[in-house]
């Protein structure tokens, strides 16, 4: 088969392809509900050969950027994005670009940033669970440290969140970032919460809805002018690509962080062509922004 020819946009001078091959199934990170083997059979099935395989059809059909954590908290077992990645590029040639999760702590802001820069990443972000608790405490000063630091090594630096309110307050006191990540799909899944049961900030207890309002998110970020990678688009599985791609580029996001099984990376490849090409001859309320 052709190899697909993806767009790609820019963050700072990295070029990424619109679509983003993220990194929570090789860790074991699915959101699988209340389903407890899950965790066990993604580690099960993503083994070593199996990631880099992945990434090698990514490659293929154009996703030349990944996303995956540093050494992350929440992995099932061992975390093996670092280990893998080295391998993939090192024996194996792998181009792919590497955006890394990062985990500062409030005692230690660089460590886990150190270890993607030592690592070939050309960019890092902070985790959205610490940048949603970082805000909620008001330490911005803790998050334009990080940031700070990401930017003086020469990686584009960005924030990632489940809770509007981070770009919001980031926004507003104008810290100097290159991307955000905030989590974007809708609520037409049987799954989601009714908007009553719905907290008016955060998100509601449970692991099955990680945007509570897509239309004031997507209002916010058309006010936004640095780029915009969604994640969550597909509400971990409960919305289909094509549903789900299309929502996100449409109101306004200018990348998509998914993650993939290697059986779906030229569906989705494809689908994300599609989609764009369509927008680009009608048009969006947003600009693309990268």
């Amino acid at each position: 088969m052709a190899n697909v020819q993806l767009p790609v946009g820019k963050i700072g001078p990295v070029k990424i392809s619109r679509l983003i091959c993220g990194g929570n199934l090789i860790i074991g990170s699915a959101h699988d509900r209340d389903l407890l083997y899950v965790a066990a059979l993604m580690r099960a099935y993503f083994t070593d050969r199996k990631i880099m395989e992945t990434w090698q059809l990514c490659e293929e059909c154009g996703v030349n950027t990944m996303i995956g954590p540093v050494n992350s908290p929440y992995a099932y077992g061992e975390d093996p994005t670092l280990r893998v990645y080295r391998r993939y590029r090192d024996e194996f040639g792998g181009r792919i670009q590497w955006l890394a999760q990062t985990y500062p702590k409030s005692d230690d802001l660089t460590g886990s940033i150190r270890k993607a820069i030592d690592n070939g990443a050309v960019g890092a972000f902070l985790h959205g669970n610490i940048a949603d608790h970082w805000v909620s405490l008001r330490r911005l000063d803790l998050i334009a440290q990080a940031l700070e630091f990401i930017r003086r090594n020469g990686l584009i630096a960005g924030v990632a969140c489940h809770h509007l309110e981070v770009p919001m307050a980031l926004e507003k006191a104008g810290l100097e970032l290159d991307f955000y990540l905030k989590t974007f799909h809708s609520d037409n899944y049987w799954s989601a919460p009714p908007k009553a049961e719905r907290p008016a900030t955060g998100l509601p207890r449970g692991d099955n809805m990680w945007c509570t309002d897509a239309e004031k998110t997507a209002a916010f970020m058309a006010t936004v002018k640095k780029p915009w990678i969604a994640f969550k688009v597909l509400a971990a599985g409960a919305i289909h690509p094509r549903d789900g791609f299309r929502f996100a580029f449409e109101h306004g996001a200018d990348f998509l962080n998914v993650g993939m099984f290697d059986f779906q990376v030229r569906e989705d490849a494809i689908l994300t062509q599609q989609i764009i090409s369509h927008l680009q001859q009608t048009g969006r309320p947003r600009p693309w922004r990268g």
